[in-house]
């Protein structure tokens, strides 16, 4: 099976759904839905996707970092071709460059000479600003704001409404509390919250 207006998302999710409008919006008709629980209703499994849909790419539609990662070295590995979702609303500068199976979300900005790596997620109204590095498989939360030359570091997710001031450098694996504003380099695998930041403990990588 091969159509050009149709695509398949893996994570039949509430950010599944999204990344689903998300592919409306960029005029995909027809949605096949995989996911490991195969017990969700008009859903396929990894195996059955491969068997039966050659030739269809992939989207990912799934919010948690980590699990998003696994899933992408899964498709790659079975040559599953993944798709990059730019909603039609977002403002990205024609210098931005995007990797393979990330989705910018509606109202999103990202500005000139920033850097997607793979399965990067910009979620709903948020801002990039210029030459920052968004480490794959980060997730930027609705309405955060990222100041120039900030690099966000592999798996980390920024909250809602957190900030991030200029030349920030953010570890892997760190989690940015909600309405946070980040003032100072942050290391791997840690919790950081409040106004400014400060860590509040370790987290698992």
């Amino acid at each position: 099976m091969e159509t050009t207006d149709t695509l398949a998302i893996y994570g039949k999710s509430g950010h599944g759904k999204v990344v689903a409008d998300i592919a409306r919006a960029n005029g995909y008709t027809e949605i096949v839905w995989v996911d490991d629980d195969t017990s969700k209703p008009e859903t396929v499994s990894l195996e059955e996707f491969s068997r039966d849909y050659s030739g269809i790419a992939v989207a990912l539609g799934i919010g948690d970092n980590a699990i998003r990662q696994r899933i992408y070295r899964q498709l790659k590995e079975s040559n599953t071709e993944l798709l990059t979702l730019v909603h039609p609303s977002a403002v990205v500068s024609a210098s931005v460059l995007i990797g393979e199976g990330s989705v910018v979300m509606p109202l999103a900005v990202i500005n000139s000479d920033a850097v997607l790596e793979a399965g990067v997620i910009v979620n709903t109204h948020a801002t990039v600003e210029h030459d920052c590095l968004l480490g794959a498989f980060s997730h930027i939360s609705p309405n955060t704001a990222l100041a120039g030359e900030v690099k966000v570091g592999t798996r980390t997710h920024v909250g809602i409404g957190a900030s991030i001031i200029q030349h920030c450098n953010i570890g892997d694996d760190v989690v940015i509390a909600a309405g946070s504003a980040v003032i100072d380099d942050i290391p791997d695998a840690v919790m950081v919250a409040g106004v400014p930041a400060i860590i509040k403990k370790r987290v698992s990588p």
